[in-house]
Protein backbone atom coordinates (compact mmCIF):
# COMPACT_ATOMS: atom_id res chain seq x y z
CA UNK A 1 0.00 0.00 0.00
CA UNK A 2 1.73 3.39 -0.84
CA UNK A 3 1.91 6.13 1.51
CA UNK A 4 -0.53 8.29 -0.33
CA UNK A 5 -3.10 5.50 -0.28
CA UNK A 6 -2.74 4.60 3.16
CA UNK A 7 -3.22 8.42 4.16
CA UNK A 8 -6.69 8.30 2.54
CA UNK A 9 -7.65 5.34 3.67
CA UNK A 10 -6.86 6.07 7.30
CA UNK A 11 -8.46 9.17 6.91
CA UNK A 12 -12.23 7.47 5.52
CA UNK A 13 -11.41 4.37 8.59
CA UNK A 14 -10.15 5.57 11.60
CA UNK A 15 -13.37 7.35 12.42
CA UNK A 16 -11.80 9.47 15.70
CA UNK A 17 -8.41 10.91 16.87
CA UNK A 18 -5.18 8.38 16.84
CA UNK A 19 -5.24 6.75 20.23
CA UNK A 20 -1.90 5.70 21.12
CA UNK A 21 -2.83 3.45 23.93
CA UNK A 22 -5.91 2.13 22.59
CA UNK A 23 -4.09 0.94 20.04
CA UNK A 24 -0.86 -0.86 21.53
CA UNK A 25 -3.19 -2.54 23.71
CA UNK A 26 -5.71 -3.91 20.81
CA UNK A 27 -2.56 -5.05 19.09
CA UNK A 28 -0.87 -7.06 21.87
CA UNK A 29 -4.22 -8.26 22.54
CA UNK A 30 -4.43 -9.66 18.88
CA UNK A 31 -1.12 -11.21 19.24
CA UNK A 32 -1.82 -12.91 22.07
CA UNK A 33 -4.56 -15.62 20.57
CA UNK A 34 -5.23 -17.37 18.14
CA UNK A 35 -7.00 -16.37 14.63
CA UNK A 36 -10.28 -18.58 13.94
CA UNK A 37 -11.16 -16.49 11.26
CA UNK A 38 -7.94 -16.92 9.63
CA UNK A 39 -8.50 -19.41 6.70
CA UNK A 40 -11.80 -17.66 6.16
CA UNK A 41 -11.95 -17.00 2.20
CA UNK A 42 -14.19 -13.39 2.64
CA UNK A 43 -13.20 -12.66 -0.64
CA UNK A 44 -15.75 -15.65 -2.08
CA UNK A 45 -18.39 -14.37 -4.47
CA UNK A 46 -22.32 -15.22 -4.48
CA UNK A 47 -22.32 -18.04 -7.57
CA UNK A 48 -24.87 -16.57 -9.60
CA UNK A 49 -24.37 -13.04 -11.51
CA UNK A 50 -27.22 -11.38 -11.75
CA UNK A 51 -25.62 -8.51 -13.24
CA UNK A 52 -24.96 -5.96 -14.71
CA UNK A 53 -27.96 -4.04 -14.09
CA UNK A 54 -28.06 -0.24 -14.82
CA UNK A 55 -28.57 1.99 -12.62
CA UNK A 56 -30.91 5.69 -13.11
CA UNK A 57 -27.84 7.17 -15.59
CA UNK A 58 -26.34 4.39 -17.15
CA UNK A 59 -24.22 3.11 -14.56
CA UNK A 60 -23.48 -0.67 -14.25
CA UNK A 61 -23.87 -2.50 -11.29
CA UNK A 62 -22.20 -5.95 -10.34
CA UNK A 63 -24.84 -7.85 -8.72
CA UNK A 64 -24.80 -11.75 -7.69
CA UNK A 65 -26.80 -14.21 -5.31
CA UNK A 66 -27.00 -16.98 -3.07
CA UNK A 67 -30.04 -19.55 -2.77
CA UNK A 68 -33.18 -20.89 -3.85
CA UNK A 69 -34.84 -18.21 -6.53
CA UNK A 70 -38.20 -19.77 -4.34
CA UNK A 71 -36.96 -18.77 -1.25
CA UNK A 72 -37.81 -14.86 0.77
CA UNK A 73 -35.03 -12.37 -0.61
CA UNK A 74 -33.03 -10.67 1.28
CA UNK A 75 -30.73 -7.34 0.07
CA UNK A 76 -27.45 -6.91 1.49
CA UNK A 77 -26.61 -3.37 1.05
CA UNK A 78 -22.27 -2.96 1.81
CA UNK A 79 -21.12 0.44 3.47
CA UNK A 80 -18.17 3.01 2.35
CA UNK A 81 -15.55 2.28 0.39
CA UNK A 82 -16.19 -1.31 0.56
CA UNK A 83 -18.01 -3.87 -1.30
CA UNK A 84 -20.35 -6.95 -1.19
CA UNK A 85 -17.84 -9.04 0.59
CA UNK A 86 -18.09 -7.88 3.44
CA UNK A 87 -21.71 -9.94 3.75
CA UNK A 88 -19.67 -13.04 3.41
CA UNK A 89 -20.74 -14.85 6.68
CA UNK A 90 -24.46 -13.81 6.16
CA UNK A 91 -24.88 -15.12 1.93
CA UNK A 92 -22.59 -18.01 3.53
CA UNK A 93 -25.11 -18.85 6.42
CA UNK A 94 -28.08 -17.88 5.49
CA UNK A 95 -28.12 -18.71 1.50
CA UNK A 96 -29.65 -22.21 2.14
CA UNK A 97 -32.62 -21.05 3.49
CA UNK A 98 -32.95 -17.46 1.58
CA UNK A 99 -32.33 -15.89 -1.71
CA UNK A 100 -29.36 -13.56 -0.44
CA UNK A 101 -28.57 -11.05 -2.94
CA UNK A 102 -25.60 -8.72 -2.99
CA UNK A 103 -24.57 -5.84 -5.46
CA UNK A 104 -21.57 -3.10 -5.04
CA UNK A 105 -22.33 0.35 -5.38
CA UNK A 106 -20.96 2.47 -7.98
CA UNK A 107 -17.57 2.91 -8.50
CA UNK A 108 -17.17 0.28 -5.16
CA UNK A 109 -16.14 -3.42 -5.85
CA UNK A 110 -16.90 -4.62 -9.42
CA UNK A 111 -19.39 -2.10 -10.60
CA UNK A 112 -18.48 0.41 -12.82
CA UNK A 113 -17.42 4.51 -12.82
CA UNK A 114 -20.02 6.24 -11.61
CA UNK A 115 -21.66 7.45 -14.99
CA UNK A 116 -20.58 11.55 -14.99
CA UNK A 117 -19.15 11.38 -11.64
CA UNK A 118 -22.22 11.09 -9.72
CA UNK A 119 -21.16 9.90 -5.71
CA UNK A 120 -23.98 11.74 -4.81
CA UNK A 121 -26.22 9.62 -1.71
CA UNK A 122 -28.94 9.76 -3.89
CA UNK A 123 -26.86 8.38 -6.42
CA UNK A 124 -26.06 5.57 -4.35
CA UNK A 125 -30.06 5.26 -3.38
CA UNK A 126 -31.02 4.96 -7.00
CA UNK A 127 -28.46 2.34 -7.25
CA UNK A 128 -30.23 0.22 -4.49
CA UNK A 129 -33.77 1.00 -6.05
CA UNK A 130 -32.45 -0.43 -9.65
CA UNK A 131 -31.35 -3.88 -7.76
CA UNK A 132 -34.53 -4.10 -6.07
CA UNK A 133 -36.35 -4.05 -9.32
CA UNK A 134 -34.46 -6.35 -10.90
CA UNK A 135 -34.77 -8.51 -8.37
CA UNK A 136 -38.72 -8.52 -9.20
CA UNK A 137 -41.53 -8.16 -7.34
CA UNK A 138 -41.54 -10.35 -4.49
CA UNK A 139 -41.29 -9.14 -0.94
CA UNK A 140 -37.35 -8.21 0.24
CA UNK A 141 -35.68 -7.15 3.38
CA UNK A 142 -32.91 -4.99 2.93
CA UNK A 143 -30.05 -4.76 5.09
CA UNK A 144 -27.75 -1.58 4.67
CA UNK A 145 -24.62 -1.57 6.95
CA UNK A 146 -23.65 2.11 7.51
CA UNK A 147 -23.84 4.33 4.35
CA UNK A 148 -25.64 1.09 2.60
CA UNK A 149 -27.85 1.85 5.69
CA UNK A 150 -28.05 5.79 4.73
CA UNK A 151 -28.71 4.79 1.12
CA UNK A 152 -32.16 3.55 1.86
CA UNK A 153 -33.07 6.83 3.66
CA UNK A 154 -32.04 8.42 0.41
CA UNK A 155 -34.00 5.84 -1.22
CA UNK A 156 -36.75 6.39 1.04
CA UNK A 157 -36.78 10.36 0.05
CA UNK A 158 -36.88 9.78 -3.68
CA UNK A 159 -38.94 6.79 -4.16
CA UNK A 160 -41.05 6.15 -0.85
CA UNK A 161 -43.41 3.51 -2.73
CA UNK A 162 -40.84 1.38 -2.49
CA UNK A 163 -41.34 0.65 1.17
CA UNK A 164 -44.72 -0.60 0.65
CA UNK A 165 -43.97 -2.64 -2.48
CA UNK A 166 -41.39 -4.59 -2.86
CA UNK A 167 -39.87 -3.84 0.38
CA UNK A 168 -41.53 -5.34 3.69
CA UNK A 169 -38.62 -4.84 6.48
CA UNK A 170 -35.33 -2.78 6.96
CA UNK A 171 -32.51 -3.54 8.84
CA UNK A 172 -30.09 -0.66 9.82
CA UNK A 173 -26.59 -1.69 10.49
CA UNK A 174 -24.41 1.00 12.16
CA UNK A 175 -25.97 3.90 10.73
CA UNK A 176 -27.83 7.26 11.31
CA UNK A 177 -30.01 9.73 9.61
CA UNK A 178 -27.68 12.33 9.81
CA UNK A 179 -23.85 12.81 10.43
CA UNK A 180 -22.86 9.37 9.62
CA UNK A 181 -19.23 11.13 9.11
CA UNK A 182 -18.97 14.16 10.72
CA UNK A 183 -20.22 13.17 13.73
CA UNK A 184 -17.06 10.68 13.90
CA UNK A 185 -14.23 12.93 11.98
CA UNK A 186 -15.72 16.03 14.10
CA UNK A 187 -14.42 17.92 10.94
CA UNK A 188 -13.08 18.13 7.37
CA UNK A 189 -10.20 19.79 9.34
CA UNK A 190 -9.84 16.60 11.66
CA UNK A 191 -9.78 14.33 8.45
CA UNK A 192 -6.66 16.31 7.22
CA UNK A 193 -4.70 16.15 10.57
CA UNK A 194 -5.33 12.65 10.72
CA UNK A 195 -4.04 11.95 6.92
CA UNK A 196 -1.14 14.37 7.81
CA UNK A 197 -0.35 12.37 11.01
CA UNK A 198 -0.65 9.14 8.67
CA UNK A 199 1.78 10.53 5.64
CA UNK A 200 4.87 10.30 8.39
CA UNK A 201 3.83 7.07 9.96
CA UNK A 202 4.89 3.37 9.05
CA UNK A 203 2.48 1.93 6.35
CA UNK A 204 0.93 -0.59 8.98
CA UNK A 205 -0.71 2.18 10.43
CA UNK A 206 -3.95 1.91 8.96
CA UNK A 207 -4.44 -1.38 9.85
CA UNK A 208 -3.79 -0.39 13.71
CA UNK A 209 -5.80 2.42 13.72
CA UNK A 210 -8.61 0.66 12.04
CA UNK A 211 -8.59 -1.93 14.72
CA UNK A 212 -8.44 0.33 17.15
CA UNK A 213 -11.46 2.62 16.28
CA UNK A 214 -13.12 0.46 13.83
CA UNK A 215 -13.35 -2.73 15.98
CA UNK A 216 -14.19 -4.51 19.30
CA UNK A 217 -11.86 -6.31 21.06
CA UNK A 218 -12.57 -9.79 19.82
CA UNK A 219 -12.55 -9.05 16.62
CA UNK A 220 -10.16 -11.15 14.03
CA UNK A 221 -7.10 -9.64 12.94
CA UNK A 222 -7.89 -11.71 9.78
CA UNK A 223 -10.80 -9.47 9.44
CA UNK A 224 -9.02 -6.30 9.93
CA UNK A 225 -6.81 -6.75 7.54
CA UNK A 226 -9.15 -7.73 4.87
CA UNK A 227 -11.65 -4.43 5.52
CA UNK A 228 -8.53 -2.27 5.40
CA UNK A 229 -7.24 -3.91 2.22
CA UNK A 230 -11.10 -3.19 0.92
CA UNK A 231 -10.79 0.26 1.43
CA UNK A 232 -7.21 0.79 -0.57
CA UNK A 233 -8.95 -0.34 -3.06
CA UNK A 234 -11.70 2.36 -3.29
CA UNK A 235 -10.88 4.79 -6.54
CA UNK A 236 -9.63 8.03 -4.90
CA UNK A 237 -12.83 9.77 -6.46
CA UNK A 238 -14.57 7.33 -4.07
CA UNK A 239 -12.85 9.19 -0.75
CA UNK A 240 -13.64 12.58 -1.91
CA UNK A 241 -16.57 13.34 -4.03
CA UNK A 242 -18.42 10.74 -2.11
CA UNK A 243 -17.32 11.27 1.44
CA UNK A 244 -17.86 15.04 1.52
CA UNK A 245 -21.21 13.51 -0.10
CA UNK A 246 -21.75 11.74 3.13
CA UNK A 247 -20.11 14.52 5.04
CA UNK A 248 -22.94 17.14 4.71
CA UNK A 249 -25.80 14.17 4.98
CA UNK A 250 -28.79 14.64 6.73
CA UNK A 251 -31.70 12.64 6.15
CA UNK A 252 -33.84 12.79 9.07
CA UNK A 253 -36.55 13.69 7.41
CA UNK A 254 -36.72 10.83 4.91
CA UNK A 255 -37.40 8.08 8.12
CA UNK A 256 -40.98 9.25 8.05
CA UNK A 257 -41.42 7.17 4.78
CA UNK A 258 -40.38 3.96 6.26
CA UNK A 259 -43.37 2.48 7.44
CA UNK A 260 -42.33 -1.10 7.68
CA UNK A 261 -40.43 -2.88 10.36
CA UNK A 262 -37.01 -1.98 10.75
CA UNK A 263 -34.32 -3.23 13.23
CA UNK A 264 -31.40 -1.01 14.19
CA UNK A 265 -28.73 -3.42 14.68
CA UNK A 266 -25.67 -1.97 16.56
CA UNK A 267 -22.49 -3.18 18.19
CA UNK A 268 -21.46 -1.81 21.67
CA UNK A 269 -18.07 -0.96 20.59
CA UNK A 270 -18.78 0.80 17.79
CA UNK A 271 -16.75 3.71 17.67
CA UNK A 272 -18.04 4.83 13.92
CA UNK A 273 -21.49 5.10 14.74
CA UNK A 274 -21.98 4.91 18.50
CA UNK A 275 -25.31 3.10 20.36
CA UNK A 276 -26.53 7.11 21.06
CA UNK A 277 -26.98 7.53 16.83
CA UNK A 278 -28.81 4.16 16.66
CA UNK A 279 -31.28 4.72 19.91
CA UNK A 280 -32.33 8.13 18.35
CA UNK A 281 -32.41 6.44 14.46
CA UNK A 282 -34.80 3.91 16.06
CA UNK A 283 -36.59 6.39 18.09
CA UNK A 284 -37.60 8.11 14.58
CA UNK A 285 -38.83 5.11 12.90
CA UNK A 286 -42.18 4.70 12.80
CA UNK A 287 -41.64 1.13 13.46
CA UNK A 288 -38.11 0.61 14.30
CA UNK A 289 -36.98 -1.32 17.61
CA UNK A 290 -33.38 -1.38 18.53
CA UNK A 291 -30.89 -4.16 18.80
CA UNK A 292 -27.32 -4.36 20.43
CA UNK A 293 -24.41 -6.85 19.93
CA UNK A 294 -22.44 -7.10 23.04
CA UNK A 295 -18.45 -6.41 22.17
CA UNK A 296 -18.45 -5.75 18.22
CA UNK A 297 -17.51 -2.79 16.79
CA UNK A 298 -18.94 -0.99 13.54
CA UNK A 299 -18.51 -4.61 11.44
CA UNK A 300 -20.84 -6.67 13.82
CA UNK A 301 -21.88 -8.81 10.18
CA UNK A 302 -18.31 -9.86 10.49
CA UNK A 303 -17.27 -9.72 14.12
CA UNK A 304 -20.07 -11.35 15.43
CA UNK A 305 -21.08 -13.57 12.65
CA UNK A 306 -23.16 -15.91 14.02
CA UNK A 307 -25.26 -13.84 16.71
CA UNK A 308 -25.84 -10.93 14.04
CA UNK A 309 -27.27 -13.80 11.95
CA UNK A 310 -29.32 -15.50 14.53
CA UNK A 311 -31.30 -11.79 14.89
CA UNK A 312 -31.40 -11.14 11.32
CA UNK A 313 -33.02 -14.40 11.01
CA UNK A 314 -35.61 -13.77 13.83
CA UNK A 315 -36.69 -10.33 12.16
CA UNK A 316 -36.77 -12.06 8.71
CA UNK A 317 -39.04 -14.65 10.02
CA UNK A 318 -41.69 -12.18 11.48
CA UNK A 319 -41.96 -9.83 8.17
CA UNK A 320 -41.68 -12.21 5.35
CA UNK A 321 -43.45 -14.92 4.13
CA UNK A 322 -42.20 -18.36 4.02
CA UNK A 323 -41.42 -20.32 0.95
CA UNK A 324 -44.55 -22.21 -0.54
CA UNK A 325 -45.03 -25.90 0.67
CA UNK A 326 -42.99 -24.75 4.09
CA UNK A 327 -43.84 -23.95 7.28
CA UNK A 328 -42.15 -20.45 8.72
CA UNK A 329 -40.00 -21.69 11.80
CA UNK A 330 -37.39 -19.21 13.66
Amino acid sequence: MSRKRTALVTAGIAAGAVAGGVIGRTVLNARRRVDPEADEHLSQLPPEDLGPVRSFDGTELAVRAAGDPSNPTIVFVHGFSLDMTTWHYQWTGLSDRYRCVLFDFRSHGRSARAAGGDLSPLAFGHDLAAVLAAVGTRPVVVVGHSMGAMSMLAMAETQPELFVDPVAGVVFVGSAASDLVRGAFGSAGRVNKLRRYVLSSPADVAHLIARATQFGPDASPHLVRYVVGLAARAPSEVWTEGLAGLMELDLRHAVQHIAVPAMVLVGEQDRMTPPSSSVALAGELPKGRLEVIPRAGHFPMMEAHEEFNRRLVSFAVEVLPPRRGRRRSA
